[in-house]
């Protein structure tokens, strides 16, 4: 069986939408997620927010996932590269609950940026929808997109080198003329 001849389209939609993953989740950790008022005793009534990385510790790590997956993506392939895909499918769809988990579209106090806290939260969402969409993109594009150091491996098909004069005798058996060529 052979294999399909490798695409690089594939490969390189699946490295753009993991760093573009990477780099959402990395900018809505550190965007506002929620405000609520807080008694600040002498103070009074004060705004406190709180960022994604606060909300959830674990944008940071995914975003750091979705970058590795870069370097997986690049360097595998076959079942390699599915495993990955399903690895970084799944981290997508982790960060996909972590933006929605929580979100509220009433109450807000006084003096709360509300397009603040859903522009972190819809960029946290955004950017699992990237690293899901590469994840798939690999687990099925794992045969024909091209893996690294591929030009390198052996041939499977080895061509076999025909001395001419074998050629010569090998027709003269079948019966053919081999001055008629």
């Amino acid at each position: 069986m052979t294999s399909p001849t490798p695409s690089k389209r594939p490969l390189w939609t699946v490295v753009a939408a993991l760093v573009l993953g990477a780099a959402a989740l990395w900018g809505s950790s550190r965007l506002v997620w929620s405000a609520q008022e807080r008694d600040a005793g002498v103070r009074g009534m004060i705004l406190a927010t709180q960022t994604g990385v606060d909300h959830s510790g674990a944008l940071v790590p995914l975003a750091i996932l979705a970058v590795a997956g870069v370097a997986g993506a690049v360097a595998t392939g076959g079942w390699p590269r599915r495993v990955l895909g399903v690895v970084l499918a799944v981290a997508g769809l982790w960060a996909c609950w972590i933006a929605v988990d929580g979100v509220s579209f009433g109450g807000f106090p006084p003096g709360t940026p509300v397009w603040q806290l859903f522009l972190g939260r819809g960029l946290a969402l955004v950017a699992g929808i990237l690293v899901l969409a590469g994840g798939l993109m690999s687990t099925k594009h794992a045969r024909t997109m091209p893996r690294l150091g591929a030009r390198y491996s052996a041939p499977t098909v080895k061509k076999s080198a025909r001395d001419p004069d074998t050629e010569l005798w090998e027709a003269l058996s079948e019966g053919e003329d081999p001055s008629d060529r």
